[in-house]
């Protein structure tokens, strides 16, 4: 090998080692970048989670309270929203021998907004 060679195959490796050290940083930027998109991924998992508890709560609501109408206790219908559902605006349908509830709710969903939850549900009369 020439010295002019070597000189050559010197410089080469310098290269290579500078390219090296100039990648360094990119994984931290990799992660700076993703990093808001995880966050906001899992901030619409936490909200949908609130959300879905939330109509289930208003279903549990509404099926107690169309079992309480149709068993003739009206007077505590508001005692018992305000308690599993507070917030919750209901109307009732009478039929022959069915007793239907819908339960409407507004939940909040962090700084998205709101969504509007409904539920129905209906008691048998008992041949009242």
């Amino acid at each position: 090998m020439t010295a002019e060679q070597a000189v050559e195959v010197r410089r080469r490796l310098s290269r290579l080692g500078r390219g090296a050290h100039d990648e360094k940083g990119s994984a931290t930027v990799e992660f700076a970048m993703t990093m808001p998109a995880v966050v906001l991924v899992v901030a619409f998992v936490v909200a949908s989670l609130g959300v879905t508890s939330q109509s289930v709560r208003l279903a549990d609501a509404a099926a107690v309270v169309a079992r309480q109408s149709a068993r003739g206790d009206r007077g505590s219908v508001g005692a018992t929203l305000e308690r599993l559902a507070p917030g919750a605006s209901s109307s009732e349908s009478v039929g022959a021998d069915l007793v239907c509830v819908d339960l409407r709710r507004t939940v909040r969903v962090g700084p998205v907004g709101e969504v509007a939850l409904t539920s129905r549900s209906c008691a048998p009369t008992a041949g009242r």
